[in-house]
């Protein structure tokens, strides 16, 4: 395996050449925000909240783009900043998150995103689109107003559970996870009740019926590929 040499925000540092600029700067400390992004599920890259300014002229998310030799890459600076908080607007205005109100309200990323990178208001116009909940399955429920499309859910049910169960139907503003071809979750038939989908969830989008919010921890289930890993 290659080793590649390039540096992050000016220290020259080294990495193989199939290691995304994410996987290098967690491993030297270097905090890079993320959304869609989970350790142990392929990287997808489409939320862009992990964007980085390679070579002082181009933009791009860090999780999916490979380390190259002589890479300039800043993974923070105002501009960065600016560009990250309008993408979180975009998110915010997209769907109907009311912080408020939500299961998942202190247990958010997207919320705790917003106070990261100190966004207390968006200026771009909200859409307000009429998002439906599901609450079809007897253990669980889907509330499409919270939804990100970040696709945790869509990849830990292919690649971890290996039941394939959900996935993306529409483009853009009418996009939507599904079950089954657009069946109830109660009615899905590859549903293995497992619970992953909800766990790596980063909102209050998919949640386990009658859990208080306090007990709506995260339980680190991936933490067994880290082993297999060897980290």
């Amino acid at each position: 395996m290659k080793i590649k040499t390039f540096t992050i925000d000016g220290v020259e540092l080294s990495g193989r050449e199939d290691q995304t600029i994410l996987e290098v700067a967690r491993e030297h400390g270097i905090k890079i925000p993320t959304l869609c992004h989970l350790e142990g599920l392929t990287p997808i890259g489409s939320c862009r909240i992990c964007i980085v300014e390679i070579d002082g002229k181009r933009f791009a998310p860090s999780c999916i783009t490979k380390v190259e030799d002589g890479m300039k890459i800043v993974t923070n600076n105002s501009e960065i900043t600016e560009y990250r908080k309008t993408i979180l607007e975009m998110i915010f205005a997209e769907r109907n998150h009311i912080c408020s109100i939500c299961i998942a309200n202190g247990n958010c990323e997207l919320q705790n995103l917003s106070i990261e990178l100190g966004m207390n208001h968006f200026e771009i116009k909200n859409q307000y689109p009429r998002c439906e909940v599901d609450l079809s399955h007897e253990k669980y429920g889907i509330d499409h107003n919270r939804c990100v499309l970040c696709a945790r859910c869509v990849r830990v049910c292919a690649k971890i559970e290996g039941a394939h169960t959900k996935d993306i139907s529409g483009r853009g503003h009418n996009a939507r996870i599904i079950t089954d071809f657009a069946r109830g979750w109660g009615e899905a038939e590859t549903c293995t009740g497992c619970g992953k989908c909800v766990q790596v969830c980063p909102t209050g989008a998919l949640f386990e019926k009658g859990k208080p919010v306090g007990a709506r921890k995260k339980r680190d289930f991936l933490n067994y590929l880290k082993i297999m890993r060897g980290q």
